[in-house]
């Protein structure tokens, strides 16, 4: 561990690895700021507590499984004349996953759907909420794990450079859902983000590779639009204010 500490190879490493889960992250930190939107502010706030924290213990598991990791790229099943890996699957399987429920939280949104049952189903939701952070968390460990390998040889780094990730996600994930919650249009705007991530999975995972610097600059161009329209909206509701302020005065005078 001290030769590692002296070595400016392994600091390099450390960087880049940290920035690459940190690119990866980027969607996740989308998709946990969808899931928090219809718990409570106490309850989204835990609820990513409980599973970065969860997520983060299981991403360590992973990296001492690494020699079982590996083995994830060796394909284990053949169909349509190819080969598919337990990577491969797992890429497919949350792919098929956020598409399906960004399908759900779009439906729900254009439907306006209210739940009946307030207290019942606050608690079911913050249960799934945790449950589904941990599990599309562990899908996008093993693709970054895996691919992670080739830059580090050192599962110290791996591990530091997952927890300041983790520590990142975190960090960003509160003020990325507290500006969604505040602003429904952008909600919409990361579900459709969700589908596109989804697309680019499944499509991993049939070995037809999307480059991730399309969707980000996707993503990056809208958030910027949808930033500047938020910003004529209330530009826009504080010159209506002004003016009714106005019209009121002079009624009064």
């Amino acid at each position: 561990m001290l030769d590692l500490l002296t070595d400016p190879d392994a600091w390099a490493a450390l960087v880049t690895l940290t920035a690459l889960e940190i690119i990866l992250g980027i969607d996740n930190i989308v998709f946990i700021s969808v899931l928090v939107s219809r718990c409570s502010p106490r309850d989204a706030k835990r609820a990513r507590q409980i599973g970065l924290s969860l997520a983060l213990i299981f991403r360590i598991i992973l990296l001492l499984g690494l020699t079982w990791l590996m083995k994830l790229t060796y394909p284990v099943v053949s169909t349509l004349g190819r080969g598919f890996s337990w990577h491969d699957i797992i890429l497919i399987a949350g792919g098929l996953f956020l598409i399906a429920k960004a399908t759900h939280e779009i439906h729900a949104e254009v439907e306006a759907d209210e739940p009946d049952e307030p207290g019942a189903r606050a608690y079911a939701a913050f249960s799934m909420v945790v449950v589904q952070i941990v599990a599309v968390d562990l899908v996008f460990s093993v693709d970054s794990i895996v691919t992670a390998i080739g830059l580090a040889k050192d599962i110290e780094i791996m591990i530091v450079a997952g927890v300041l990730a983790i520590i990142v996600m975190y960090a960003a994930s509160g003020p990325v859902a507290h500006f969604v919650a505040q602003h429904p249009t952008t909600k919409m705007l990361a579900l459709a983000f969700l589908v596109m991530i989804g697309v680019a999975l499944v499509a991993d995972g049939l070995a037809f590779h999307i480059p991730r610097g399309y969707i980000y600059s996707a993503m990056v161009f809208a958030g910027a639009v949808e930033v500047f329209n938020v910003l004529a909206q209330r530009n826009r509701a504080r010159k209506a204010a002004r003016t009714r302020r106005q019209g009121m005065r002079e009624r009064h005078q």
